[in-house]
């Protein structure tokens, strides 16, 4: 038997080496500088929380705010930044309680950033003692901004609170809420990430059916949260940065992150069964999935702007953090996931659950995993099918979602944003309870051109007049010491949210005052100018998210039409968040499923504001994805319902297994004992499912259906290209060579040789 040796093969290229392509040691470059430049951005955004602050909640430049600002700078009566309650058996008259409380006062008075003191033991004011003798208050100034004003209350607190001889002292105050806040929120940050990262992986291999596949977007949500971290401590260098902005941008960034590394996967693996080599693969990956992760950032980005118009210092500080982070995750993902996916080659389909479960074990061949999903192709197909009953039933049930939120009422938070057992939280609530005078209910009226001695019988009579108003219970003059005017201190209805308190603020401003010009402030007045300085500035707001969010997707789909139904649809989306919030934390139903937190019966007046800039972004999110495919697969065919069956049946999988990981991301936030963060992460996880699964499962498609060939038209003016002869462009229409999408549409079911996706062109 003879044998014959082979000619040599010839040196293969290592698998997934991209041909033709920057040698593989180039390409490894781009991973290990990201780990580097991640490994920097860790060590500058360290101690982050550190220079944040809470605060902001209130509007600028309205009345209360510059009567706040007036009586701190002239009468230093500000509102007090940390408040301490002393507790003495014997009764704080008691001497050695009195002696007590004097080296404790004199002790705060003389500690460093402490602006001014007021006590009961030193100003003898009876509103500072307790109806029943046991209990005093020391209120403190600190000195700076509310970023400062934390830090020194963290270093003090500590040390005036707890037993000192005859007195038990707690704290509470802004400044200590902050400080208490801080590190709530920081634990709630680590738990979270503990549980949404392994659950978001175990997501992406089930989804993708690949561990190495899965790994890539989950590497690229790591680099975004780290980013996060440098991004809001550069940002806190230049403007106030909220505490809570660590905890809902870290979330958002990992999200989107995870969203947009998931989708350069998916569109890759899909590029390499179409038979394209590597180095095609990952070409076509970004320039076509690319510039629609572009498109997708810029489009959260600019809907977060929005709250840049509105005169909350809260939500100027998170619009700026979320569109930093929006752009900084799109910027990581398509610059790193396309060298990652060159390097990986093939290799990227290895470690298919499937395969190790049953492959191995039974000897069974398992089939790879198909580019679309049978389940929402045939969920699109029932859709298109029947779009008018489908949609019709879907639009009642999101607005029948909304309807509670027509009974939202609004307030300003405080204390009880904290745990019920935080020490701000109890110490707030026995304050409330002791006292006949709550801080919340008072209305200050300042008088800064009244003379009390001059104008006596005047202020007297305005007094009365005051007095002689509904809802109020008590009028107490204040007469400064050392600067000039009056101050009026009336006290209000117990709730200052509530209509009486607004009637009352509007009822003593429209009051003439002795001496002309009067300042009213307090919780009411600062919660009622708010409400009037954000609802003066909603129209903008509306129309920058409106105004921005159609440029972009004309920009993308080239419909005039489109862009209009994805406003209306993704607004109507909104109403299940906004709907569950008021039931769950307005109402306190179901207050079970998110754990305890205490019921105010109102929202924050910016929590839903702030939700609709994140979720309305994540819902455009979603839309670009299915839009750019549907209208890709309707440039190929030029068949609208196919297109739209093909659009759905290919990114059902990626929209629902994104909106997944983003719900498991900001659901985790409902685990924060801080009701802020626990509100916004119910709000977005539900928003996000509700979009992913009857918006974009259901109304989009069944919309998309009816209108039919309307979804491409566009007028002959905006198709025209600049400066083209009127003449030329007649006779290009004349030979057929239209622009699809732009111009009309190619017949129904036939491809059109002269359609061409012009994200595709070769320049």
């Amino acid at each position: 038997m003879t044998t014959t040796r082979s000619a040599p093969l010839p040196p293969q290229r290592p698998a997934g080496a991209p041909s033709g392509g920057p040698a593989p040691r180039r390409l490894w470059l781009v991973p290990v500088l990201t780990a580097v430049l991640t490994a920097v951005l860790a060590v500058a955004g360290a101690g982050t929380a550190r220079h944040l602050a809470n605060g902001g909640y209130t509007a600028t430049g309205t009345e209360s705010a510059r009567a706040e600002r007036l009586l701190a700078d002239r009468y230093g009566l500000g509102t007090p930044d940390v408040v301490l309650l002393a507790r003495a058996r014997g009764g704080v008259d008691a001497p050695a309680a009195r002696a007590e409380g004097l080296r404790l006062v004199h002790r705060l008075a003389r500690s460093p950033g402490v602006a001014s003191v007021h006590a009961y033991w030193t100003d003898g004011d009876p509103v500072l003692r307790s109806a029943d003798g046991r209990r005093a208050l020391v209120a403190a100034d600190l000195a700076g901004a509310d970023r400062d004003a934390a830090r020194t209350a963290k270093a003090l607190v500590p040390g005036l609170t707890g037993r000192h001889g005859p007195l038990d002292v707690s704290a509470t105050g802004p400044a200590q809420v902050s400080v208490e806040a801080v590190a709530t929120s920081h634990r709630d940050l680590v738990r979270a990430e503990l549980v949404a990262a392994p659950v978001t992986l175990l997501l992406l291999v089930v989804a993708l059916r690949s561990v190495v596949a899965a790994l890539v977007p989950l590497m690229i949500g790591g680099v975004s949260v780290v980013g996060t971290l440098a991004l809001l401590r550069l940002l806190a260098l230049v403007t106030p940065v909220s505490v809570f902005a660590v905890n809902l941008t870290s979330a958002l960034g990992f999200g989107l992150a995870v969203d947009y590394g998931l989708f350069l996967v998916t569109r890759y693996r899909e590029e390499l069964r179409a038979g394209h080599a590597v180095t095609e693969a990952v070409a076509r990956t970004a320039r076509r999935a690319g510039r629609t992760v572009a498109v997708s950032a810029c489009a959260v980005a600019l809907s977060m702007s929005a709250l840049l118009v509105l005169p909350l210092p809260f939500l100027r500080s998170m619009a700026c953090a979320g569109m930093a982070v929006a752009l900084f995750s799109a910027a990581a993902a398509t610059a790193v996931v396309p060298p990652v996916l060159a390097l990986l080659g093939t290799r990227v389909d290895r470690g298919d659950p499937l395969t190790l479960l049953y492959g191995l074990r039974r000897g069974r061949a398992v089939r790879p995993p198909r580019p679309d999903s049978p389940v929402w192709r045939a969920v699109a197909r029932h859709v298109t099918g029947r779009p008018l009953l489908c949609g019709t039933a879907c639009a009642a049930v999101l607005l029948l979602s909304a309807w509670p939120f027509a009974h939202a009422r609004f307030a300003l938070p405080d204390e009880r944003i904290l745990p019920a057992a935080s020490q701000a939280h109890r110490t707030a609530r026995e304050i409330r309870q002791a006292f006949a005078t709550p801080a919340e209910r008072t209305v200050t009226v300042v008088l800064p051109d009244t003379d009390p001695v001059r104008d006596r019988a005047a202020l007297a009579a305005y007094g009365r007049r005051v007095a002689a108003l509904p809802s109020v219970a008590r009028v107490r003059p204040v007469v400064p010491v050392r600067a000039h005017g009056a101050i009026l201190l009336v006290t209000g209805p117990a709730q200052p949210q509530s209509p009486a308190a607004r009637a009352l603020v509007a009822d003593v401003r429209a009051l003439p005052a002795p001496g002309g010009r009067r300042l009213v402030t307090g919780r009411a007045a600062l919660l009622a100018d708010t409400r009037s300085a954000v609802g003066a500035r909603l129209p903008l707001a509306g129309a920058v998210v409106a105004g921005t969010t159609w440029l972009m997707l004309f920009l993308l789909t080239r419909s005039v039409l489109l862009p209009v139904k994805a406003l209306v649809i993704g607004a109507l989306s909104m109403g299940a968040s906004f709907g569950a919030t008021v039931l769950v934390f307005q109402g306190g139903h179901l207050r079970g499923l998110v754990g305890g937190f205490t019921v105010t019966g109102a929202l924050d007046l910016s929590m839903p504001l702030l939700m609709f800039a994140i979720a309305f972004g994540l819902a455009i999110d979603y839309e670009i994805f299915l839009l750019s495919r549907v209208r890709e697969q309707y440039l190929r065919t030029g068949d609208n319902r196919l297109a739209v069956v093909e659009g759905v049946a290919r990114t059902g999988r990626l929209v629902t297994t994104g909106a997944l990981a983003v719900a498991v991301v900001t659901g985790a936030l409902a685990t924060s004992g801080v009701t802020v963060l626990k509100l916004l992460g119910t709000g977005l996880a539900t928003a996000v499912l509700v979009d992913a699964v009857l918006v974009r499962g259901v109304l989009v498609p069944a919309y998309l259906t009816v209108a039919g060939r309307a979804n491409w038209w566009l007028p002959a003016w905006l198709a025209r290209p600049p400066g083209a002869r009127a003449g030329a462009l007649r006779g290009r229409h004349r030979a057929g060579r239209r622009r699809p999408g732009l111009v009309g549409a190619p017949r129904r079911g036939r491809p059109s040789p002269q359609i061409v996706d012009a994200s595709t062109t070769k320049r």
